[in-house]
């Protein structure tokens, strides 16, 4: 038996700014910090107390933030992992998002997608990006640990789950979870090695 909480980071300064995200190094604001305590309150009323936890998050500020406040309150160290960044958006990353879609070329509805250039010199791939978050997430879910915490950006945590469920990377050219900034989605494994998604980006822990 295993739960995986996968967390996407709450509002950071690059949201606020309406630049790109990608590894640029934006710090929570305020009320991203706020949304943080209430993602370690919704996980500490999730794990049992005294269980033994895992704590893994992208090496980003803002992610890196939110893992700090979820292992204060369970009383974990965070693990950052580069590989668990979101997609590099290269020489877009801290512009305005205006900047991106003068120059962004979209992936075809049909064809090569995974490794599509998007335009956009020095920005991974999907692939790319992809495989970096397998690899990550096979050292994780190497662990026996009964509970472990994910914290990630939206689209890497596209591939945690992919990775989650056993999906070839091949098949991933059209694959998009979506959720909120600052949500949860809950994966478990039973008795048997199923692996479920249980809740995807669930916001009920934030403040209306």
């Amino acid at each position: 038996m295993r739960s995986l909480y996968v967390v996407t980071h709450p509002e950071a300064t690059h949201h606020v700014e309406r630049v790109v995200g990608g590894w640029h190094d934006s710090e929570l604001t305020l009320a991203g910090a706020r949304a943080a305590e209430a993602i370690a309150t919704a996980l500490r009323d999730r794990i049992p107390d005294g269980a033994d936890v895992e704590l893994y998050t992208s090496d980003l500020k803002r992610t890196h933030q939110t893992a700090v406040v979820v292992g204060d309150r369970l009383g974990v160290e965070p693990s950052p992992d580069r590989r668990l960044r979101q997609k590099s958006y290269g020489e877009a990353e801290g512009r305005p998002h205006e900047w991106l879609d003068e120059r962004f070329v979209p992936p075809p509805a049909v064809g090569e997608r995974l490794e599509h250039d998007e335009g956009v010199p020095g920005a991974e791939t999907k692939g790319a990006c992809a495989r970096r978050v397998y690899a990550a997430m096979e050292e994780i879910l190497a662990s026996d640990c009964a509970h472990q915490i994910v914290v990630t950006h939206g689209m890497a945590m596209s591939y945690v789950i992919t990775s989650w469920i056993a999906m070839p990377l091949e098949s991933l050219a059209y694959v998009s979870f979506r959720a909120p900034a600052g949500s949860i989605t809950e994966l478990r494994e039973d008795y048997f090695h199923n692996r479920q998604v249980v809740r995807l980006g669930d916001t009920g822990h934030l403040a209306p």
